[in-house]
């Protein structure tokens, strides 16, 4: 049993939103109690002290679309590399780097994104992977990595036609063997989806070799008019817009996630919203692709359920949540945009996607709910209440602000030190998998 207190813990709760010099009793896996520190030491004095120092406690953040696979581009040129747009940036990188990824480099990409995600004080992460360098076993060498270093994360395989209908094939059948691996496990820490890069690069046939295959009880995890391209490509070919071709291939619902869509009409927004399925939002992958920005004001007034991610871009949630504040000021020109929506995607609508997945109830701290709590070193010149937290969150902290970070009532990080691995003997692996990639490809 552990007992976070001695700072102003922050619940996402109306009904008890803030307590000052407050305390979080965990025990187990879920949160046992909430109160003032001294009343939570009184009633458990056996509970485990984690002092926050004085700072903020709060529920850990979700990460609605990652890419692990990404974790090894950092710093690295591809000879040649001279994109002229979105399709470019996919081929000559993106398609490039994974074609070339072992088993081996996918495992270390998943310890780095893991690694630093904890220390964002990100406990979940929906990830979408391609390594279409080795697919078959990519899912559970991730959920290997996710497993050691106690993180909660859902899966998905990209399953495209781009490399031929093999290994198109092959990416369908590890994204259903790992689903069903998942659904069997009863540890509420792994879930999966049927992974899907994008319509272009998926004919009918697989769309329909995937249905048949994929377990009952998930949904897809697909990019939707991610680029101009994409909608063209769809228009050419089928003769009808991208939500219009999903829904026709029942791929649609509530289990199901579509990231992006930049390029959907106000038909396609209805669409989505009458067959209740969500979406993510990456603003900093949208604007670092120069892919446009999405409606995504007008996607959260529809009614859809609407989240936000990081596509790989950054790992860093609160980095995320403020690009997504100046974006969306900055393309419709009215600096009063996106104050109640970003927050709103970033701090409920991301628990209310991940619980459509994972039973424990996230993103809250309350009785009850899941143990995923996090400390954030932070001492604001300016009032701090429940009431101006996301604007001191939006201009005064970073997710390497976070100083301890507990997943599932397991302490995964605490006074910015990492609990359950060894850091410094991970990142040479990483380095030394790294350098074999990029000798590899140049």
């Amino acid at each position: 049993m552990y007992l976070v207190g001695n700072g102003i813990v922050f619940t996402r709760d109306n009904e008890c939103p803030e307590i000052r010099d407050g305390a979080v009793v965990i025990e187990g896996t879920k949160i046992k109690a909430i109160g003032t520190l001294a009343d939570m030491k009184a009633a458990y004095p056996e509970a485990e002290f984690v002092d926050a120092h004085g700072g903020v406690i709060m529920p850990a953040f979700i990460n609605m679309h990652e890419h692990i696979y990404s974790a090894m581009a950092r710093g690295f040129s591809i000879k040649g590399y001279n994109p002229k747009g979105f399709l470019d940036i996919l081929d000559g990188q993106w398609w490039t780097i994974d074609r070339h990824l072992t088993l081996e480099q996918t495992k270390y990409s998943a310890y780095d994104t893991y690694i630093q995600s904890i220390k964002c004080g990100v406990t979940t992460v929906f990830d979408h992977h391609a390594s279409f360098g080795h697919i078959r076993d990519s899912l559970f060498k991730i959920g290997e990595a996710a497993k050691d270093l106690g993180i909660r994360t859902c899966l998905c395989y990209e399953i495209s036609d781009r490399d031929g209908m093999d290994k198109a094939k092959e990416s369908v059948d590890e994204n259903a063997a790992w689903a069903k691996y998942a659904l069997a496990d009863d540890s509420d820490m792994i879930a999966g989806m049927m992974g899907m890069h994008a319509q272009f690069t998926i004919s009918d046939q697989t769309f329909d070799y995937a249905a048949s295959v994929k377990p009952d009880g998930i949904g897809y995890h697909i990019h939707v008019a991610e680029g101009i391209e994409d909608l063209h490509d769809c228009l050419k070919k089928y003769g009808k817009r991208i939500i219009d071709r999903l829904y026709d291939h029942d791929i649609l619902g509530p289990k199901t996630l579509l990231g992006h869509c930049i390029y959907v009409n106000e038909h396609e927004m209805q669409l989505i919203k009458d067959t209740d399925t969500m979406i993510v939002h990456n603003p900093e992958s949208n604007m670092g692709n120069a892919c446009g920005c999405p409606p995504t004001m007008e996607q959260v007034h529809h009614g859809i359920l609407t989240g936000l991610g990081t596509d790989g871009y950054t790992h860093d949630m609160i980095e995320s949540f403020k690009v997504a504040n100046v974006l969306h000021k900055h393309s419709l020109c009215d600096p009063n945009a996106a104050w109640g929506e970003i927050p709103q995607m970033l701090f409920y609508n991301n628990p209310k996607m991940a619980n459509r997945y994972f039973k424990s109830e996230l993103g809250v701290l309350k009785e009850g709910a899941a143990a995923d709590v996090i400390v954030m070193k932070y001492t604001p010149p300016t009032r701090l209440g429940a009431d101006n937290l996301n604007g001191h969150i939006l201009f005064g902290m970073m997710g390497h602000d976070c100083e301890t970070t507990i997943c599932n009532g397991k302490i995964l990080m605490q006074n910015f030190e990492l609990k359950t691995c060894d850091e410094e003997k991970i990142y040479a692996e990483c380095r030394a998998e790294a350098d074999k990639l990029h000798f590899s490809i140049n």
